[in-house]
């Protein structure tokens, strides 16, 4: 009954934040009289909520365990006064992403009235392909996760680059020049630029997020914003190696 809990749970991302019970047992595989079993006991431990409408959504006993994660606690702890400080001087929406499995997820982002709308949100998973913090993610995850990345790409917009020999030349040169950039790859209306957040240990440099801010499309001064980012970045990664050796 766990997996099927837990596949109940995982029928919600961040495009179907809110599900009803017939899509959930869809999504989830779950024959719908458990669904609805599962759905009620979900709901009375707070790991989900039923709205008036009759459709659920991820519950705040679920948010407050997930704050919990130290890939959480730490970079967010670390890395808000940075992003704080992008934010301020630009306006634009700022994030901080770091790679689980083939996908970016979002630990932080800021963003105000002026930012242009984008897709991510905190605990969001969005392809690694399509965005600025995934493709400087893929561009220093290991050969076997780039190549399964390679031959399952999507298509997110028009613009996608959806070509493994493409995609494979932008990473190259996004290690070569350390920062990436997409234009409405994942959003109409929207580009992005992104770089490493690094961590110097002792067997060398070790690529542990990505710190990426998104703009309006018709920017023409995006590859200026590259600098203010890579300056963040460099404070964060020393800031968490100041921690990791304090632990």
């Amino acid at each position: 009954m766990t997996s099927r809990a837990l596949g109940v749970l995982d029928a919600f991302d961040s495009r179907h934040p809110r599900l009803t019970l017939s899509e959930v047992a869809v999504r989830s595989g779950t024959p719908l009289t458990t669904t609805h079993r599962l759905l009620a006991e979900l709901a009375a431990w707070g790991a989900l909520s039923r709205r008036p409408d009759g459709r659920y959504e991820i519950g705040r006993k679920l948010w407050d365990l997930g704050l919990l994660a130290p890939v959480q606690l730490e970079l967010r702890q670390v890395a808000s006064a940075f992003l704080l400080d992008v934010h301020t001087a630009t306006r634009d929406t700022v994030h901080l992403a770091v790679r689980e499995g083939l996908r970016a997820l979002y630990v932080e982002r800021i963003s105000g009235r002026e930012s242009v709308p984008v897709v991510s949100q905190v605990g969001s998973r969005l392809p690694l392909h399509a965005t600025g913090v995934g493709k400087v993610l893929l561009a220093s995850a290991p050969d076997d996760v780039v190549d399964q990345v390679l031959h399952q790409l999507t298509r997110e917009t028009r613009h996608t680059v959806s070509d493994p020999r493409v995609l494979a030349r932008e990473l190259a040169e996004v290690r070569r020049r350390g920062w990436a950039r997409t234009a409405e790859e994942m959003s109409l209306g929207a580009a992005s630029v992104a770089v490493p957040v690094t961590v110097d240990r002792s067997t060398g440099p070790v690529v542990v997020a990505a710190l990426g801010i998104v703009v309006p499309a018709h920017r023409r001064d995006v590859g200026r914003l590259a600098p203010v980012l890579q300056v963040a970045a460099r404070g964060i990664g020393r800031e968490l190696a100041r921690s990791e050796q304090f632990h």
